[in-house]
């Protein structure tokens, strides 16, 4: 049985019912048929047995997420070779230039994964991937899957689902909470589009990309989201909620970012 919900009765429901109901229904949804059909599926019950064993295995410890903003072109990333890091969606074609991988990588988005999924299945680190696209990318033994749930919520066990949030930074902070890492420390996450429209439309690049660190990453003729940055913020405001409750911390290193939620600190002082 096809268990995803199709797309015009999700748009239906939504209408009828409004988007908080909706949500809280979508996620009752996937708790009594999707749950239990992706349970069925052995990648998804090996991803949760990878998952299981990283709980805490960071505890302590302070990780760098590495957004894909223009400032990374006047951060220096050789700074953090010897730092545990987390790469976004296309943040591979930096790696050549920087001499190194990223520690862990992380995308959810289904486009992305899409057209980019050789590159990211042969990355050399563990790969945090969308269940949503589970079809659309060869497997790997350092690979798992996240189930992307109805929110928004801060899931500090991504072993029962993560939320989006609008954003895949959103993501990985959810997955360096459950991995224990005691400060979180954002760079490249800009919060700036030149290119506007409406929030999750979907536009093919007709040219060089303004918006990313490299005038390729969204090229032309790539399919890509247009930013929700105000559902962003929301999500960034529940990670700070919980990682203060739990005296943890977020940080924001971004060269001239324009995010305004975490408490901004300097690149370079972090590595004196």
């Amino acid at each position: 049985m096809n268990t995803v919900i199709p797309y015009t009765i999700r748009r239906v429901v939504r209408s009828l019912l409004g988007d908080q109901l909706s949500r809280a229904l979508g996620d009752t949804y996937w708790r009594c048929f999707e749950e239990k059909a992706a349970r069925r599926d052995p990648r998804y019950r090996a991803s949760i047995g990878r998952i299981t064993v990283m709980k805490d295995e960071h505890k302590g410890e302070r990780c760098f997420i590495i957004g894909n903003g223009p400032s990374l072109k006047n951060t220096d990333l050789s700074l953090l070779k010897d730092e545990v890091t987390f790469g976004l969606n296309r943040i591979y074609m930096l790696f050549d230039q920087i001499s190194f991988a990223t520690t862990y990588y992380v995308a959810v988005n289904k486009l992305v994964i899409e057209q980019c999924a050789h590159d990211i299945a042969n990355l050399p680190c563990p790969k945090f991937i969308g269940w949503r696209a589970r079809d659309l990318i060869d497997f790997t033994d350092d690979m798992m899957f996240l189930c992307s749930r109805s929110g928004p919520s801060f899931y500090k066990d991504i072993t029962k689902g993560i939320c989006e949030g609008a954003t895949v930074t959103f993501v990985a902070i959810q997955i360096a909470y459950y991995m224990g890492f005691q400060k979180v420390i954002l760079i490249g996450v800009d919060h700036s589009f030149n290119t506007q429209g409406k929030p999750h439309a979907t536009v093919v690049s007709q040219g060089d990309d303004p918006n990313h660190f490299d005038p390729h990453y969204f090229g032309k003729g790539f399919r890509w989201q247009l930013p929700d940055l105000e559902t962003s913020e929301t999500a960034y405001n529940m990670a700070k909620c919980q990682f203060e409750i739990d005296d943890r911390e977020i940080v924001d290193a971004t060269v001239d970012g324009k995010l305004q939620v975490f408490n901004k600190v300097g690149y370079k002082t972090l590595f004196l």
